[in-house]
């Protein structure tokens, strides 16, 4: 476990377009389990559009006002847009213990973390998927989704964090199928953190998510 290489760790400045990244996505989860490319951490932003999981309800498209996309991973409709730390994490569980729930939790908890050393108080929510937090007005509230596909042992996609991204452009969606909650953002929360502080906070807590999935911890 420990000989592993580290992972490559890629950040694509700009608005990386999202047809395009999963087709990278894809030739790399191949290139993983063939033995032939290296793990990644690819942080990005995408333009403004939906994204539907397989668990995708089209009652749930609200107000389709950006592109929509069938993104293959797990679960409901989602947002991504500038403004928003996009992770997508590729892994070798094959390498690193197949545990899907236990990368999955991992996963959270590296976001967690990451959220903590930015100085907000974040957490899991029993029942929904995603990082919760208290917005400004004290209500609970999103301010990070989860979302990953498992294939032949390597994940696919990740993370989703609003740093400074455009709120309303959530309305189009119940996200993540759920209605009864805000999403909020570092930026409402009057934090005053950018994409830097953000990705490198998480580069800070990496080692550790590494070491929980792969039963070192």
């Amino acid at each position: 476990m420990h000989a592993l290489p580290l992972p490559e760790w890629t950040l694509s400045p700009g608005l990386t377009d999202y047809i395009g990244a999963l087709a990278d996505m894809e030739a790399r989860a191949a290139a993983i389990h063939a033995g032939d490319g290296r793990e990644r951490v690819w942080l990005l932003e995408h333009p403004p559009l939906y994204t539907a999981g397989t668990s995708a309800d089209p009652a749930e498209l609200l107000d389709p006002r950006f592109p929509v996309y069938d993104a293959g991973r797990g679960g409901r409709y989602t947002y991504h847009g500038p403004g928003q730390r996009v992770g997508y994490v590729q892994l070798d569980l094959a390498q690193r213990g197949r545990d899907v729930r236990a990368y999955v939790h991992a996963l959270e908890g590296w976001v967690i973390d990451a959220l903590a050393t930015l100085g907000v108080d974040a957490r899991r929510a029993e029942g929904r998927i995603g990082i919760w937090t208290d917005d400004e007005t004290g209500r609970e509230a999103k301010i990070g989704a989860i979302g990953v596909r498992v294939k032949r042992w390597v994940t696919m996609h990740g993370f989703s964090l609003n740093v400074t991204p455009d709120l309303a452009h959530f309305g189009g969606i119940v996200p993540c199928g759920i209605a009864e909650f805000p999403v909020t953002s570092l930026a409402a929360l009057g934090k005053a953190a950018g994409f830097a502080a953000v990705d490198a906070a998480l580069a800070a807590g990496f080692p550790a998510f590494l070491d929980k999935i792969s039963g070192s911890d």
